[in-house]
């Protein structure tokens, strides 16, 4: 039998999705609260890898499993094996040609980033931090020039083993809350880094260090060099995954947050 998951987690305590030797990866995690609800081992599949301190308000997962469950022991008899950290939001059986990466349309990541004088305590690890205000009407005409098909090597970390740099953005946001400042992205698939790069270049924008014509040049050069340094990872969130409603997957995308006030 194959199950899907929604999970959502905090990345700060894990080296990111993917297995570790260590044992840190949300994956390890995952697979040893499956493991003892199957009782035998249980191999996992996500839609996307996530990075060290990069965080999922929806990650979407598949496994096989030869043990018969009801629904709710992969919701609530997971979660109950898993730390507070990491929560599996809801569980459905699934065709058995479903792929949570492969059959994936289309993923979304938000960013949230606190853009003042200090540097936040009560949400250390879970908004980025700029320290001045920006020009976030800038920062949007320079995301305009990103959006559609494009070769995104500007934009792509040097250990990137995608096969092709080409992906289609169709959605790159800014938006002001008060201090917080928030991107999202959505894209067929993202490069390693990708939207860290992007995220840094744009705030040089609207820190008014570069024009907004600078981000389409770099796009055209594709040169990784030439752009920002990568951003930091906290306030980065995977927020969903699209797949065709033939699969009849519950809701596969949840938005993350901006704090209140």
């Amino acid at each position: 039998m194959r199950i899907a998951l929604g999970l959502e987690y905090c990345g700060l305590s894990f080296t990111g999705w993917q297995s570790q030797p260590d044992g840190r990866g949300v994956q390890d995690a995952l697979e040893r609260a499956l493991a003892i609800i199957a009782d035998a081992p249980v191999g996992t599949t996500a839609a996307g890898r996530t990075d060290t301190g990069v965080h999922a308000t929806m990650q979407v997962v598949h496994f096989d499993v030869e043990a018969v469950r009801p629904d709710n022991a992969w919701v609530r008899g997971v979660n109950s094996n898993l730390p507070a950290d990491v929560g599996v939001l809801w569980a459905s059986p699934v065709a058995g040609d479903f792929h949570a990466r492969y059959a994936a349309l289309r993923r979304h990541y938000t960013y949230l980033l606190s853009a003042r004088a200090v540097r936040p305590a009560l949400l250390a690890g879970r908004v980025g931090w700029y320290h001045r205000s920006l020009d976030v009407a800038s920062m949007q005409t320079a995301a305009n020039a990103l959006l559609g098909t494009h070769d995104f090597s500007a934009f792509r970390a040097a250990e990137c083993q995608a096969k092709t740099p080409t992906r289609a953005l169709s959605t790159a946001s800014v938006v002001a809350a008060g201090e917080y400042v928030r991107f999202d992205f959505c894209a067929n698939a993202f490069l390693h880094h990708m939207i860290r790069n992007i995220v840094g270049t744009l705030i040089y924008v609207g820190a008014g260090k570069h024009p907004p014509s600078w981000v389409g040049e770099l796009l055209a050069g594709r040169d990784r060099a030439r752009a920002a340094p990568t951003f930091s990872p906290d306030g980065l969130y995977l927020t969903g995954v699209e797949y065709d409603a033939a699969w009849t997957l519950p809701p596969t995308r949840r938005a993350a947050l901006l704090p209140a006030g």
